[in-house]
């Protein structure tokens, strides 16, 4: 499974911004899909993930919640992460995953199989 990410850019706080990535090589259904994001040094951070098939379950880190949100296409083979009220502190770059255990929240960087590119997101003050 291939995966592309885009969307990424400059946006001052309080924007909006729409990630994107694309998956090529696979059923996309049969993934869950993740977001992480990662700084310099940092370990990569989970921000966002939903389950395989119709995509029912959304989960998202503590930071995240109630200004993001999740969701997929499978015709388009497309996950989102639209990305509201942006701070400062979501200034990183975002990589997009794909994981192939289904039934069970994947949150965890280990738990997914496939990485896309990064794209950059970054959020003046």
């Amino acid at each position: 499974v291939q995966l592309q990410a885009s969307g990424g850019g400059l946006v001052q706080a309080g924007g909006s911004l729409r990630l994107s990535c694309t998956a090529s090589g696979g059923t996309f259904k049969n993934y869950a899909m993740g977001w992480f994001r990662q700084a310099p040094g940092k370990e990569r951070e989970f921000v966002a993930s939903i389950s395989g098939n119709r995509g029912s379950s959304q989960y998202y880190a503590d930071s995240v919640k109630g200004r993001f949100t999740i969701s997929r296409d499978n015709a388009k083979n497309t996950v989102y992460l639209q990305m509201n009220s942006l701070k400062p502190e979501d200034t990183d770059v975002y990589y997009c995953a794909a994981g192939r255990r289904l039934g069970v929240p994947l949150t965890r960087a280990y738990e997914f199989d496939y990485w896309g590119q990064g794209t950059l997101v970054t959020v003046s003050s």
